[in-house]
């Protein structure tokens, strides 16, 4: 069974940082393009970031570009989101995606196969 796990939200004041994990078992980690993602209180879920399979290629929204860092060890089957100056706009469940292309990697959440059940990020002003 194929299953992503985040670790690392938590609580944090305005201007810190935090970095999150997704680790996923059950698949062929290099396989797989990884993604970001995030949902404030609200339906709506929002890309935050992606990388491609070798790590090589990352891209990332405009809100979070230069403060946000993504990355992947492809040995230990695990993402990251190094997240730096941090703002309340950034409160928010998020998610890591794994979709199954070796091409690029993509910002929209239905070419994603298997998700995580999330990790709270809560910004404090």
């Amino acid at each position: 069974q194929v299953q992503p796990v985040e670790s690392g939200g938590g609580s944090v004041q305005a201007g810190g940082s935090l970095r999150l994990s997704c680790t996923a078992s059950g698949l062929t980690f290099d396989e797989y393009a990884m993604g970001w993602f995030r949902r404030a209180p609200g339906p709506e879920r929002e890309w935050v970031s992606c990388i491609t399979w070798s790590g090589n290629t990352t891209y990332y929204s405009d809100s979070v570009a230069g403060r946000f860092t993504i990355s992947r060890d492809n040995a230990k089957n695990t993402l990251y989101l190094q997240m730096n100056s941090l703002k309340p706009e950034a409160t928010a469940m998020y998610y890591c995606a794994a979709d199954r292309y070796r091409g690029s990697c993509s910002r929209w959440s239905s070419t994603y196969n298997y998700w995580g059940q999330g990790t709270q990020v809560t910004v404090s002003s």
